[in-house]
């Protein structure tokens, strides 16, 4: 294909899919590539080197020494600065490009029933946003966990869920955070968030003292959960969970 300048909405397009891919999988055979490469009407070579670009910006990969590509554009620097100072602009952005290349709606590539939605106006327009960006989430942590529970290793998407550390409503700034970002499965989630088990700074499991005690006798299921007491977190390759925000949620758990 001849050479052509990539423009702003490409350049967010390939972000959006450098934050729902593993680094290591940014190669031009991966379904996802292709997928955009099509779309773009771009190569599948092009889109992998436009990821290894973005990838020279990445501070995650950076702490562990890794550089991405050492050239790059400085459309990929405006759009990684755009998502630092407003990320869930910028990521329902990328998300509605996203589905209008796709020839779908936004709604319906978050999975959003819309039934389940008020009518036209701008609360229905605040929850759509909010919607699409947990989707965006949500694909980011469990790439980053390479769709495994951070405890267990289970492996069933359907039963995994992307929760935050720190609560969405809590912490507006780092909604989208992948450092506030847990891939758990259904059970270990809902303990995390009502404060019946946390992890550590050195991401070390822990239960509530009390966790255990209203059960009246041991089963499977709740020897399954002890057996997890004191393990280690399984760390992604990635974004590590900060030990800032695991630390605000374990005072929180402890009080």
């Amino acid at each position: 294909m001849p050479h052509k300048n990539w423009t702003r909405e490409e350049h967010i397009l390939a972000f959006n899919l450098y934050c729902r891919i593993p680094f290591g999988k940014t190669h031009k055979g991966n379904p996802n590539i292709i997928e955009l490469a099509a779309l773009l009407n771009r190569s599948p070579s092009s889109v992998g080197m436009k990821l290894g670009n973005f990838a020279r910006l990445d501070p995650a990969l950076q702490s562990r020494g890794i550089k991405g590509l050492s050239n790059g554009a400085k459309g990929e620097v405006e759009v990684w600065e755009e998502f630092k100072r407003q990320p869930e602009e910028l990521a329902y952005e990328s998300q509605t490009l996203r589905a209008q290349k796709m020839g779908i709606s936004v709604e319906k590539l978050a999975s959003i029933t819309m039934t389940e939605l008020p009518a036209e106006g701008q609360e229905r327009r605040a929850i759509v946003k909010q919607r699409v960006n947990q989707s965006l989430f949500r694909e980011r942590i469990l790439s980053a966990y390479n769709n495994k529970c951070c405890i267990t290793g289970l492996s069933i998407p359907t039963l995994l869920i992307a929760g935050h550390i720190i609560p969405w409503s809590k912490d507006k700034k780092n909604r989208l955070n992948p450092k506030n970002g847990l891939c758990l499965n259904m059970l270990h989630d809902k303990a995390f968030d009502r404060g019946l088990m946390w992890i550590d700074d050195n991401f070390t499991i822990h239960y509530r003292d009390d966790f255990f005690e209203s059960s009246s006798s041991k089963s499977e299921v709740t020897q399954w959960l002890e057996s997890y007491q004191g393990r280690q977190l399984i760390l992604p390759d990635g974004f590590r969970p900060s030990r800032e925000f695991l630390k605000s949620h374990a005072k929180e758990a402890m009080a």
